[in-house]
């Protein structure tokens, strides 16, 4: 099977999905010409023309009402954010219009609108461009929020979301462009809301998303050296929330490490934990434990801003603490 970068994993998606429906086009800013500041776009500007890669101003409000409004009237737009955090600049246009509309006019429009948005630290951005916002916008129901974690999963992911009705909001990790893995050529999709075993385990069970299943996986290696084996899940959609596979899990292990990128206080951890309490507190041996960034801003100086993101020594100390 092929290895590529999560880049490649992307960019061929929508490639492929641009080719098979006339009515996909990508709307973002210096998406076209410039190909993207993540060179996920580059030659598609070239290739599709600029009716249906389009250059837009600095205004995200705009780009996404305008990737909307196309939505509703049959087109599949796909709208890119330069990073999650400017997705705060069309934070009306998301969570009021894109997850709400098809429910309040009872299915007469359908919003099959993407939101491309990079996420996450550890690229020296300062606290205003480096954050993981992903629970406030999978707060909200109608809105489809997905964060996969391999490049088979990016394509998989972004060629079904491309296929149904429903607006979603795809979260990349700006930190995994370059991260390789194995993607199967010819057509394939991944279905949105259900998360997967990534690895088996009997021991503890780790859940986690995007960026943090690499530090998940590499800690689970480390503990197999010393004879602990955990099953690690990811979770890849954090809205429609698929647990089954967690609580399975846990049923097993009797004891849960949740790893996020995101801040504890009020986090994807806090949903999953409180739920893993209510569907199975009699399966529980150890109080369940949750790794998460450090509560600041997140700082520009390197070393500070990796001190205060999860590492798998983090992960590994808190299954030995559940253990």
């Amino acid at each position: 099977m092929p290895q590529l970068t999560m880049r490649e994993a992307i960019s061929q998606a929508l490639w492929e999905e641009m080719e098979a429906n006339p009515k996909v086009f990508l709307l973002g800013e210096e998406i076209g010409v410039w190909g993207g500041t993540y060179a996920v776009t580059r030659g598609f500007h070239d290739h599709f023309g600029p009716e249906r890669v389009r250059d837009t101003p600095i205004a995200e409000g705009v780009i996404a009402g305008a990737a909307i409004g196309a939505a509703m009237n049959g087109l599949r737009p796909v709208a890119e954010m330069m990073t999650i955090n400017f997705a705060f600049l069309a934070f009306d246009m998301i969570v009021n219009h894109a997850a709400k509309l098809r429910y309040m006019f009872n299915g007469q429009f359908k919003v099959p609108v993407i939101i491309r948005a990079a996420g996450g630290g550890g690229r020296q951005l300062g606290a205003t461009h480096s954050q993981t916002p992903d629970v406030i916008f999978a707060h909200f129901p109608g809105l489809y929020v997905v964060a996969p974690g391999t490049p088979y999963d990016a394509k998989g992911m972004l060629k079904a979301a491309l296929r149904q009705d429903n607006p979603v909001l795809f979260i990349e990790h700006a930190t995994l462009y370059q991260a390789r893995g194995e993607v199967p050529e010819g057509d394939f999709t991944v279905p949105l809301g259900k998360s997967d075993v990534k690895r088996k385990g009997k021991d503890v069970t780790i859940v986690t998303y995007s960026k943090m299943l690499q530090i998940s996986m590499e800690a689970a290696n480390q503990l197999a050296a010393e004879g602990i084996e955990a099953e690690v899940i990811d979770l890849r959609s954090l809205r429609p929330l698929d647990l089954d596979p967690v609580f399975e899990s846990f049923k097993k292990t009797n004891r849960a490490v949740i790893v996020e990128e995101g801040w504890k206080s009020f986090g994807i951890g806090a949903e999953v934990a409180a739920r893993t309490y209510e569907e199975c507190f009699d399966y529980l041996d150890a109080p369940i434990k949750r790794v998460a960034q450090l509560e600041v801003p997140l700082p520009y100086n390197r070393e500070l801003e990796q001190s205060a993101i999860p590492k798998a020594a983090d992960v590994v100390k808190a299954v030995k603490e559940v253990l």
